[in-house]
């Protein structure tokens, strides 16, 4: 990947920070952005770290360091301010997803997988995570095509693919012969991060050119050719006139209805009732994170949880440990709560509002839980949207 393009895909970064709720802040912000915009870098890092000597925590404004680092081509101090805060806030994905950028311009297409996992496993909702993973792969696969032709220069199956995913980056807008896409992103410390734009920023790039192979390549994909089959003949049914005779109505004996007292329907109050147990546990739930009591949290979640990608129970239940009673506080609330049930599922959509000594959070979040024995448990748990 060249500097050209490294720096219009964070430029691209830079231009989607978003607001803060402090004004003082926001005005940092705006100054930091409005320099970077304009290549002045030096003083953009100058005003960034007058701040963080007064806010060392805060990430918003690390991450634009980490911004500014990229565009000066600095890339291990980039990839050491994104690194520190994945440690700092494993809850963020965006952090993640900018080291998998840094990776794979310098063609660590491994660890660049791995950064692209940590975003999904911390939100599997994160979409252009997910694409950006998939060009990785496909990245590797064009790695492993071109091994294999400089081990067999007559494997044709191995030429054709290899010219298919090269014909790949080369008629669509992916970044990834370069490098990976890199989201509209940002660090908030009052705002989530999972209520920002889930498209790419796309700065057009030129594909940087890979190994030549040493012999003949397929210039156009092969396209099987499939037999047209002759439709098949179908003599139409014949049908035998049917004779109908008109049916006699039996005299119909009407018996007189007797009126009973109306009473009322018990739908809406067992609705209700319902609706009101879900809360209670959601709730109960939050009271329990919120006390750090982790024994008492784990077992809102029932056996069969959708764990993250590559997660046993028992290293997403360690991990959930270590993140809660590490905190020195926590608060959570919730907000603005809907519940919808269909039988003995029901998903519940609320406002996360999340306190603690390391981070402040306002997200969407929805559970899904599902009734065993007649006790609600969460079987699904996800941020955003």
């Amino acid at each position: 990947m060249t500097s050209k393009h490294t720096r219009s895909w964070f430029i691209a970064l830079s231009l989607a920070i978003a607001a803060l709720t402090s004004s003082a802040w926001a005005d940092d912000s705006a100054d930091v952005n409005k320099l970077i915009q304009n290549k002045q870098l030096p003083e953009a890092m100058q005003k960034a770290d007058a701040y963080l000597v007064q806010h060392p925590k805060d990430a918003q404004m690390r991450f634009l360091k980490g911004l500014i680092f990229a565009e000066q081509n600095k890339t291990n101090e980039a990839i050491a301010v994104f690194t520190k805060l994945t440690e700092d806030y494993p809850d963020l994905p965006e952090p993640y997803n900018n080291l998998a950028v840094l990776f794979a311009s310098s063609n660590q297409f491994d660890k660049a997988r791995a950064a692209l996992e940590m975003a999904i496993r911390t939100n599997p909702s994160y979409g252009t995570a997910h694409e950006n993973l998939g060009d990785i792969y496909a990245k590797l696969a064009s790695q492993a095509y071109d091994k294999a032709l400089q081990l067999d220069s007559g494997n044709t199956g191995a030429k054709l693919k290899l010219t298919l995913i090269r014909n790949l980056f080369t008629n669509t807008n992916s970044a990834i012969a370069t490098s990976t896409k890199v989201p509209p992103t940002t660090v908030a410390a009052a705002k989530p991060i999972t209520n920002l734009p889930t498209k790419a920023s796309s700065a057009k790039s030129e594909p940087t050119p890979t190994a030549p192979v040493t012999v003949a390549t397929v210039t156009k994909p092969v396209v099987p050719v499939v037999a047209k089959a002759e439709p098949a003949k179908v003599e139409p049914a014949k049908l035998e006139p049917v004779k109908l005779e008109p049916a006699k109505p039996a005299p119909a004996k009407v018996e007189p209805v007797k009126a009973e007292p109306t009473k009322p329907e018990p739908k809406a109050v067992a609705s209700n009732e319902g609706q009101n147990d879900v809360l209670k546990v959601v709730d109960a739930w939050a009271a329990a994170w919120s006390d750090k009591n982790t024994n008492a949290y784990l077992a809102f979640y029932s056996k069969d949880f959708q764990l993250p990608k590559g997660s046993t129970r028992k290293t997403w239940a360690e991990d959930r440990r270590v993140r809660i009673e590490g905190k020195g506080h926590i608060s959570v609330k919730i907000d603005a709560p809907k519940v919808a049930i269909n039988g003995n599922t029901a998903t519940v959509k609320f406002r996360q509002i999340y306190n603690s000594d390391q981070l402040k959070a306002d997200s969407r979040k929805t559970l899904v839980l599902n009734k065993q024995d007649g006790k609600w448990q969460i079987a699904q748990e996800r941020t955003g949207g």
